[in-house]
């Protein structure tokens, strides 16, 4: 039994198995260009970021209805719930998916159908955050944002993915203060492939509450001084740092120092079907490529009930925290 964990990092495009993507593409009538699952299987090597986003961008190309969503979103949590997440913060793009005629309405009732039923069919509590695309244009975020006003009751956040370099947070202003007056959440990725610099941005020009990544704050003493002030979480995710060249081997990732200089990291799987592995296979991968201790693996469970936004529910995250506590790890 994998220790209790909220994952607060996770892209559900990203979630896509090549089994379902066919499964999806031949519904639709779409035509992928892989003879199979072991040939798209075989796409997965990625050199950076960007050879990534244009992979999972035109993998997106099967998802078309209500029931893919939701079968996209099912499918990811049962795996979560076999992984031991108690709690998921789920990430979706609606950009990607109005530019190719699918409609918000589409996106969100989909996904909203496989989350509303997500407690009693596999014990998962969730939340649900919009994220815009950093290399669109700030006017279509504030679009996108619009877009989303019928639907704000199932959405309790808003976020900042995609390509990073180039992008500096500062160019979203204005959406995220429109969403701050909406009562929204707000995270960002940053310092993934972005300098510290970005992580600054972040905080002060769009007020977030979590950095998605902030691989490269160590760079900055004086940023991870702040950060640990203010115990600003992190939401880090080793595998897909490995699998997009921004670490050169799992036993290099930067986690234990971090944990080390006081900083409130958690650990998460990113896009789990591209990056090779679940909640708690990237878990298990950095406690034997770091050599944590299970208390330092009971502490990255610890922080990520903690940084959730469950504070309409402090029953809940206290309960959850218990389960944490209370964990007893197999002995090895």
């Amino acid at each position: 039994m994998p220790i209790p964990k909220a994952e607060l990092h996770l892209h559900i495009e990203g979630t896509l198995e090549p089994e379902l993507a066919f499964e999806l593409a031949a519904r639709n009538g779409v035509e992928l260009p892989y003879a199979d699952t072991e040939e798209l299987r075989e796409a997965y090597s990625f050199d950076d970021l960007q050879s990534f986003l244009n992979l999972y961008y035109s993998l997106m190309r099967v998802l078309r209805t209500e029931d893919d969503f939701a079968a996209l979103a099912d499918a990811y949590l049962a795996r979560a719930a076999a992984q031991g997440v108690r709690h998921a913060e789920i990430f979706f793009d609606p950009q990607a998916h109005i530019a190719r005629g699918v409609p918000m309405g589409t996106v969100v009732e989909g996904l909203g159908r496989a989350l509303a039923t997500s407690e009693e069919r596999h014990g998962v509590s969730t939340r649900l955050i919009m994220c815009f695309l950093r290399d669109e244009s700030a006017e279509s975020a504030l679009l996108t944002l619009e877009a989303a006003r019928p639907y704000l009751d199932r959405i309790t956040g808003i976020g900042l993915d995609s390509a990073e370099v180039g992008h500096p947070p500062a160019k979203f202003r204005a959406v995220y203060e429109a969403a701050a007056a909406l009562g929204l959440r707000r995270v960002a990725h940053a310092g993934e492939e972005g300098p510290p610099a970005y992580i600054t941005e972040a905080l002060d020009v769009l007020g977030v509450e979590r950095i998605d990544h902030g691989l490269r704050a160590l760079e900055d003493p004086a940023l991870v001084a702040r950060l640990v002030r203010d115990r600003v979480p992190l939401t880090l995710c080793p595998l897909s740092n490995v699998r997009l060249r921004a670490v050169e081997a799992l036993e290099d990732h930067p986690l234990r120092a971090m944990m080390d200089a006081g900083l409130v990291c958690t650990v998460n799987s990113d896009d789990p079907a591209y990056f090779g592995g679940y909640a708690d296979d990237t878990l298990l991968a950095v406690r034997g490529a770091l050599g944590l201790e299970r208390e330092r693996v009971r502490e990255l469970a610890r922080n990520s009930f903690v940084a959730s936004f469950l504070e309409d529910d402090e029953p809940r995250r206290a309960r959850y925290l218990s389960e944490v506590d209370a964990y007893t790890f197999p002995e090895s």
